[in-house]
């Protein structure tokens, strides 16, 4: 076990590595410089501007300097908002993480039940209905989703009845926060459901499937005991990505549903070209990423007995 582990922290000091380097370097070769957008800056200036944010110095210093810094949990200064991005991030990103958690938590309850539920009723309406839902969330972008939802039970629903029982902006009451984590889950919803459907049809046909039927156990006892537990795994596989995927897919919904989150900075700094800002806000999703990876990878070796962390068959 601790030979997997250590395998695994090996790989995720790489990839962080190589993501480090990869977001440096694409940072610089953007076209235009760092101060683009503003008006007659003298030349002076503009030395003074590269000197405080250290682009006067050559590109390999640069780069030793800015693997430093992330080690220390320095993301640097933005160039717009004159700001550390690391405080920038710790009071913004509350919100997106507040919107994940929410959005993911939906997804995967939503989604496991619509796949087992499709899986049990197969060739029933009930799963031409649940497949038609994971078609629509894999199809349909987040942002038609939550624009939708804000014409239909935000506005029109309001007029209707005379009732706010959504609101269509904002982040500060309960009802401010159900449509944005439902238009970000959809997608993610679906493809839980779908594979959680797969997963559980699969299941259902094994042989100790057939063997505890025959024993005389109920359906609900053959369903939750012995098909889930093990259905489940490939949704336990992909939790990482899809994490990852609902916190980084919240630029667009936060946008829509004006919620204070860091989608908005890191909107902003690409439009403005704040390659401070578009790189410690990349490194910070990048790993975040990475390390939920390296969670579920781990997770997933002690639910499944079956999978040996030590490298054996």
């Amino acid at each position: 076990m601790l030979k997997y582990i250590l395998k695994r922290v090996g790989y995720t000091v790489v990839t962080l590595f190589a993501l480090l380097t990869l977001t440096f370097f694409i940072m610089h070769a953007l076209p235009g410089d760092a101060f683009t957008g503003q008006k007659a800056i003298p030349p002076e200036v503009m030395a003074n501007l590269e000197a405080k944010y250290g682009l006067d110095k050559p590109i390999g210093e640069q780069f030793v300097m800015y693997v430093g810094n992330f080690l220390r949990g320095d993301f640097g200064v933005s160039i717009k908002y004159n700001r550390p991005i690391s405080t920038i991030i710790s009071e913004s990103f509350v919100y997106s993480l507040d919107l994940g958690v929410r959005a993911l938590l939906f997804a995967v309850i939503a989604g496991v039940l619509l796949g087992i539920l499709a899986s049990v009723k197969r060739g029933t309406g009930w799963d031409t209905a649940a497949m038609l839902i994971a078609i629509i969330g894999v199809s349909v972008p987040s942002f038609i989703v939550g624009s939708v939802l804000q014409y239909f039970l935000g506005l029109q629903l309001f007029q209707a009845t005379g009732i706010k029982f959504f609101a269509v902006t904002g982040w500060d009451a309960f009802n401010s926060k159900i449509l944005p984590a439902f238009a970000l889950s959809f997608g993610s919803l679906a493809t839980i459901s779908r594979l959680m459907r797969t997963s559980m049809l699969d299941v259902l046909g094994q042989d100790y499937i057939k063997t505890a039927k025959a024993k005389g156990l109920s359906n609900r006892k053959v369903i939750w005991k012995h098909a889930v537990r093990n259905a489940i795994m490939p949704v336990v596989t992909v939790l990482g990505p899809i994490a990852a995927a609902v916190l980084t897919g919240a630029f667009v919904v936060e946008r829509i549903f004006s919620i204070p989150g860091l989608g908005k900075f890191f909107v902003q700094s690409v439009r403005e070209n704040d390659y401070t800002m578009i790189a410690g806000t990349t490194m910070f999703y990048g790993t975040f990423l990475i390390l939920a990876n390296f969670v579920v990878d781990l997770a997933y070796g002690f639910i499944d007995p079956r999978v040996k962390l030590e490298g054996g068959k």
